[in-house]
């Protein structure tokens, strides 16, 4: 099983990438506003990445339904063809759900996201950014990146998740190893654990008048347990490789499957 180590340059990008607000906070005079709004955008990169990540799902299923049906053994032919069928039928269920899972997964998590961001942008904004109604905060996070010369960090967090998809998802072929419901579901788990810290450690710093010591100790918390679930989510997918059903070729054919 794979760790730190195997995945070197995918983890320093994201440590680099996470390291930048330190730069904001020592160096720019960023505030606890600033921290937690940026890491608010942080999550609508995730969501789209996620989108590119269920359009280029396209799994293995004749192996797992061959290990799956039999147990990891081998089959006669008369069972192979068996597999290979409902391999095929399980690959069009997984390739036509992206019409229903794509656009639902758009609206629920972009809503998700909203009511997180109005939230955030209430209890953390100026009054400078205090627009009224639903969506006069959230329409404020141009000039917020603006006035703090917040755009190259942004920049860096959305490349270090786009290094991550090229690099893991396409290159390692991750892709080939889940399907659309489980990406559908992955970013809020993410959410969910960073962002309760993170609205935690907010208030702690907003109490403390955005004291530097405090942000400091949100941004290498928040990037630890990046981190984590990082390396998670890659050693989570080798353990698929390794394990039955292993990777195979892309034509799902009889002849994919072992026999006797």
């Amino acid at each position: 099983m794979r760790g730190f180590s195997d995945y070197k340059t995918s983890a320093y990008v994201l440590i680099a990438a996470n390291a930048l607000p330190l730069f904001g906070v020592l160096f720019l005079g960023w505030e606890t506003f600033s921290i937690v709004a940026l890491y608010w955008t942080e999550n609508v990169i995730i969501g789209a990445i996620s989108v590119l990540k269920m359009i280029a799902c396209n799994p293995d299923m004749a192996a797992i339904y061959a290990f799956k049906f039999n147990k990891g053994g081998r089959t006669d032919g008369d069972l192979a063809d068996k597999y290979a069928s409902t391999a095929r039928a399980a690959l069009f269920a997984n390739q036509a759900s992206k019409f229903f899972l794509v656009p639902f997964f758009i609206f629920h998590y972009g809503l998700f996201c909203l009511v997180h961001g109005i939230f955030v942008f209430v209890l953390f904004g100026h009054e400078s950014f205090g627009n009224v109604g639903l969506f006069g905060p959230l329409a404020n996070i141009t000039e917020v990146f603006s006035q703090e010369r917040m755009w190259w960090c942004v920049i860096a967090l959305a490349a270090s998740h786009l290094w991550s998809f090229f690099v893991n998802y396409l290159g390692r072929g991750e892709y080939r190893r889940t399907v659309v419901a489980d990406l559908m579901a992955q970013p809020y788990a993410r959410i969910v654990i960073l962002h309760v810290a993170i609205l935690l450690g907010g208030f702690v710093s907003m109490a403390l008048g955005s004291n530097v010591g405090i942000l400091m100790f949100l941004i290498v918390g928040k990037t630890l347990l990046d981190l984590s679930l990082h390396l998670h989510e890659r050693i989570k997918n080798d353990v698929a490789q390794a394990e039955p059903p292993p990777v195979l070729p892309d034509q799902l054919t009889v002849d994919a499957i072992p026999r006797k």
